[in-house]
């Protein structure tokens, strides 16, 4: 029971129950419905906590709007009309004062129960009123508690929670910068952090054995639905003289709480594992929902010698998959389903009741070719087998799109269950699009090899980097870190960058490690997409108290939005903008 006892009220709207019929109380809070009987009138009355039914007898002769502020003091009554759908649905405030504490004046730009089906923008724009709704409210109330747990276990852990800087400066790799200018040094900038990685790193090297934080983020990058535009949150971790497998102990520990709390399910640990080749060969992704059971095959080779035109000199993946009694209106829709994403096209052929190929490309296909799909992919009657076919890139892609399609159509997934993978072995080196080698993944991964062996073939080396997947969402990134600045001169230089590259564009870790520094390891966890998955919401907004909106403008606030001269004199600056594009 919340009993605050001031002027405004001496409990909370969630509080009374059948126990406390007779005793005088006052409540506080927002008008949530009125209803007229008689000269009698019934008003629900919200809080954080809870809702109380009020009555307000004739005589008080009050004229009340939904969402007015009113505090009401009166004695706690047994309904005669219970309503079981409400924890205080046995009692009723019987009002014999009532304080209007804030009016509301206006017209309401939307019912606030109904505000999840309300356009983006108009939700944001009055995202004050959308916030009292129940659901978000219940979203603000188990983001205070998962953060509270996640600091709890992290201390308990014997991590140091130290905050790093938000001013810093601006990192020549990843996304782009929210760049700030700098008044009191001309013509520079301010960035802020991406993440914290290199300050965390320095904190190694500074002696610090285990930190965390959870730390606000900035990248100005395009939003998606699982993913803000502009700001995130991230729970950063590292650790000296650790291991890889100490880093995932730790996390298979946190998440295994935090599911089991906050989700009713604790995940078997240790967490499954793919190496990013199995990965890639299987799902076509590095990210895979494993709560799909659907694979992918590399059947590029069975149909070296094919007249099927489609087929010749691509690289062709199959899926297969149980398709029973799905008719052609199916099949249709799923072939305009790939091309409405720039693919060529969908072949397949059904397996019948006596197990031979019909429909689609059956034709195209020779009976070697049938034994060897029979071998490799083990299909059995009603399965269709389906087939992308284009360049190296684009059918992996278009692949993973049609397994993902796949095991929606056809209820494959679970939806509340929950799918941990660690997916460990990341190439540390790639080709770019002119034949180049480049980093693949992060550069300032420990390799696995030692640097002689990375030399003569960095196609090959791997990197002790990894991420941990979640029903098909990255959660969290990591790796063991290279702390030897000689190891990261001749790691560069493999890419194609001299030491004064190094040197330059990451001074503070490579002048840090030249003082000597411990083998060092972390990750960072995305503790908005973690607030996601615990609450199967779609959206990322959803989990955040004030988000922007797809263009990264928060339209409460009207961010981003003109300055004036004078502030742009004060930071050294004149825009360059063509008339109309402001």
């Amino acid at each position: 029971m919340n009993i605050i006892q001031n002027k405004y009220r001496t409990i909370d709207c969630g509080c009374l129950r059948i126990e406390n019929a007779g005793e005088s109380q006052t409540l506080a809070g927002f008008v949530d419905t009125i209803r007229k009987l008689g000269g009698i009138t019934f008003v629900v009355l919200r809080d954080f906590y809870g809702k109380t039914q009020v009555v307000l007898p004739e005589e008080l002769n009050l004229e009340l709007n939904k969402e007015d502020v009113i505090s009401v003091s009166g004695k706690v009554m047994e309904r005669s009309s219970k309503n079981p759908n409400m924890p205080t649905g046995d009692i009723e405030l019987v009002a014999e004062k009532v304080v209007v504490l804030g009016k509301n004046e206006n017209v309401l730009p939307f019912e606030i129960k109904a505000s999840q089906d309300v356009n983006e923008d108009l939700r944001l724009k009055y995202r004050y009123l959308d916030l009292r709704a129940d659901y978000n409210k219940e979203m603000l109330k188990l983001r205070s508690d998962l953060m509270l747990y996640v600091r709890n276990f992290m201390h308990e852990k014997g991590f140091l929670e130290v905050q790093t800087p938000i001013l810093t400066a601006t990192s020549p790799e990843g996304a782009r910068d929210f760049i700030v200018p700098s008044r009191l040094n001309p013509g520079k900038f301010y960035a802020l952090p991406q993440a914290p990685q290199q300050f965390k790193q320095l904190l190694m090297t500074s002696g610090v054995d285990k930190y965390f934080q959870i730390a606000p983020c900035f990248r100005d990058e395009d939003a998606r639905a699982d993913r803000s535009p502009t700001e995130f949150y991230q729970i950063d971790m590292e650790m000296a003289f650790a291991t890889q497998e100490e880093v995932f102990k730790v996390t298979e520990d946190l998440y295994a709480g935090v599911f089991e709390k906050f989700a009713g399910k604790r995940p078997v640990t240790p967490f499954a594992r793919l190496t990013y080749e199995e990965a890639m060969r299987d799902y076509c992704s590095d990210k895979p929902d494993l709560r799909n059971p659907l694979k992918v095959y590399d059947v590029t080779s069975i149909f070296a010698d094919t007249t099927f035109n489609a087929f010749n000199g691509n690289t062709i993946k199959a899926i297969k998959a149980n398709c029973r009694e799905k008719g052609r209106k199916f099949y249709d829709s799923l072939t305009e389903f790939l091309k409405s994403r720039e693919a060529k096209g969908l072949a397949y052929v059904h397996v019948n009741a006596e197990g031979e190929f019909e429909t689609g490309i059956t034709k195209f296909i020779s009976e070697q070719e049938k034994l060897e799909l029979k071998n490799l992919l083990n299909y059995s009657i009603n399965d269709t087998i389906f087939f992308v076919a284009d360049e190296k890139t684009k059918a992996i892609k278009f692949a993973d799109m049609l397994r993902q399609e796949l095991g929606k159509r056809l209820e494959l997934i679970d939806e509340n269950d929950f799918q941990f993978v660690w997916i460990v072995d990341f190439p540390f080196y790639e080709l770019d699009d002119e034949g180049n080698i480049a980093f693949s993944h992060n550069p300032f991964s420990m390799p696995q090899a030692d640097i002689e062996e990375v030399k003569k073939d960095p196609l090959s080396a791997k990197a002790y980097q990894y991420d941990l997947v979640i029903n098909g969402y990255e959660s969290l990134s990591g790796g063991v870190r290279n702390h030897r600045p000689d190891l990261m001169v001749e790691l560069f230089n493999i890419a194609g960058y001299d030491k004064s590259v190094v040197e330059n564009k990451f001074p503070a870790l490579y002048n840090a490690f030249s003082y000597g520094a411990p083998p060092h390891c972390g990750m960072g966890a995305g503790f908005d997409r973690l607030m996601m998955l615990l609450t199967h919401n779609e959206f990322i907004r959803d989990v955040i108290a004030f988000p922007m909106n797809k263009t990264g403008c928060d339209p409460l606030t009207n961010a981003p939005n003109v300055v004036t001269d004078k502030q742009l004199k004060d930071v050294h600056i004149k825009l360059d903008i063509e008339k109309g594009d402001e």
